[in-house]
């Protein structure tokens, strides 16, 4: 498999592993917004595209244990990044940027420290897929599913939590100007909720 024939097995493979199944367009929506927010930059786009497409390989139900003990120690970068080389190499991908996937995926979370721009690319994706309409429907979906979310009220702190702190943690302006409007969004959500619920939410 030459070229970025590659990338027609990737998306398969995600469309078939992603579980619970809304988890699948996360990845779509992170490469769409990683491109969106590198417009005019110079990156490698295999890697951004690799990363965006399997960074959540070890959170999809059937690659992260299930035991919840274990579960609460899981760190799936490690899982992902292992799986990620041998997958992307068996369908072709550049074994050369595989060493930039890792470090991309491993640093795609808020407590990453990217060192390439591929790396600042998906993490200010990530970050941007947190607030707004979307992360108000990835939070609330984990709503008796997730035993950390077992009621409403309990989501609320990861909304409040994701307006207070995620904005300042974004890189790159473009991905800051991005975030303006999906800030308001979200904090007009709480806002709703807040009222609404008259100190009633379960």
């Amino acid at each position: 498999m030459t070229g970025s024939g590659w990338r027609q097995p990737v998306i398969d493979y995600i469309r078939a592993e992603a579980q619970p199944v809304d988890k699948f367009g996360h990845q779509p929506r992170l490469y769409a917004l990683a491109c969106r927010i590198g417009q005019g930059m110079a990156y490698d786009d295999d890697i951004v595209f690799a990363a965006a497409w399997m960074h959540d390989l070890g959170v999809f139900l059937g690659h992260r244990p299930r035991d919840p003990e274990e579960l609460s120690r899981w760190d799936h970068r490690h899982y992902t990044i292992e799986k990620s080389r041998e997958l992307l190499g068996g369908w072709g991908f550049p074994a050369h940027k595989l060493d930039a996937v890792a470090e991309a995926i491993w640093t795609h979370m808020l407590d990453g420290n990217p060192t390439q721009v591929e790396g600042v690319l998906l993490r200010d994706a990530d970050i941007l897929e947190q607030l707004g309409g979307i992360g108000a429907l990835r939070a609330i979906a984990k709503i008796g599913r997730d035993s950390r979310y077992p009621t409403f009220s309990s989501v609320m702190p990861v909304l409040q939590h994701a307006v207070m702190h995620f904005p300042q943690e974004l890189r790159l302006t473009s991905a800051k100007l991005l975030a303006v409007e999906r800030v308001k969004a979200l904090e007009s959500l709480i806002a709703a909720i807040n009222s609404e619920a008259d100190g009633s939410l379960l």
